[in-house]
């Protein structure tokens, strides 16, 4: 699956789930890094409006598909993928990092946050080596001096994957900045689930999840800071059905 834009491609990435931890265990394993993102709605909203979040996104090493719509326009297009929210990732993530005896940084959200969730992953996975936890200021810009500190403490410390909740588009420019000046470091932007994890937000019941129901359950939890926001992802739907569908008969699919 691709989604073009007037400068950019953006390819999705079609391995399984197993495949993207395999490949995530190679380049840890042979000290590579990588930037790994997840697509979703809300961020084809942004990318058509943002010039440098296109550049970011479109030179990630690995991009899944974070919610079922872009589950169904894959589909739509001709070709399956696995459902791959971030906030599903960070613990498979963490026992590759611990199989590969990598260190882990923690990049985003507040202190407090970070400190829960740190705990929480070191729970769930016994031998886990978080080296840092960092909480940038509130005007943090990824292209900025302090990013640049960030990066340098990440490579001081030897960091092997860091997970990055900085939201987007920040999180995904600070990869791709990283990918440049900490190249052995595998970035993962996750937004919101270090946060879940620590117990500062509350994640959608299982149950609305497996119906795919989560973005409604987040919209009723903050209606008037997401609410606006569903709205615009809703309106790009018909647009994305159609580039899918010509990405299909263009296939002969």
């Amino acid at each position: 699956m691709e989604f073009n834009f007037k400068d950019q491609r953006i390819s999705l990435d079609t391995d399984s789930q197993t495949a993207v931890l395999d490949k995530v265990a190679t380049r840890l394993r042979n000290g590579e890094g990588f930037a790994l993102a997840t697509i979703n709605l809300d961020h084809l909203v942004k990318l058509a409006s943002l010039p440098e979040f296109r550049k970011a996104y479109a030179r990630h090493d690995i991009v899944v598909a974070d919610g079922r719509p872009i589950v169904a326009l894959s589909r739509m297009a001709g070709r399956t993928v696995d459902l791959m929210p971030g906030s599903d990732l960070i613990l498979p993530l963490c026992w590759v990092a611990a199989s590969e005896n990598v260190a882990v940084a923690l990049v985003g959200s507040t202190d407090m946050a970070l400190a829960d969730a740190a705990r929480a992953l070191k729970q769930y996975v016994p031998g886990l080596n978080i080296s840092l936890c960092l909480a940038p200021s509130g005007a943090f810009d990824p292209d900025g001096v302090e990013a640049g500190a960030i990066l340098d403490q990440l490579v001081r410390a030897k960091t092997g994957l860091c997970f990055l909740a900085l939201g987007a588009p920040k999180q995904e420019i600070f990869a791709q900045r990283g990918r440049g000046l900490a190249p052995r470091v595998g970035f993962v932007s996750i937004g919101a689930g270090l946060d879940f994890l620590g117990g500062h937000q509350r994640r959608a019941p299982k149950v609305m999840r497996r119906l795919g129901l989560e973005w409604l359950w987040r919209a009723l939890s903050s209606p008037l800071r997401l609410g606006p926001r569903y709205v615009k992802c809703l309106l790009i739907l018909p647009g994305q059905i159609v580039q899918a569908l010509r990405l299909r008969v263009g296939r002969g699919g």
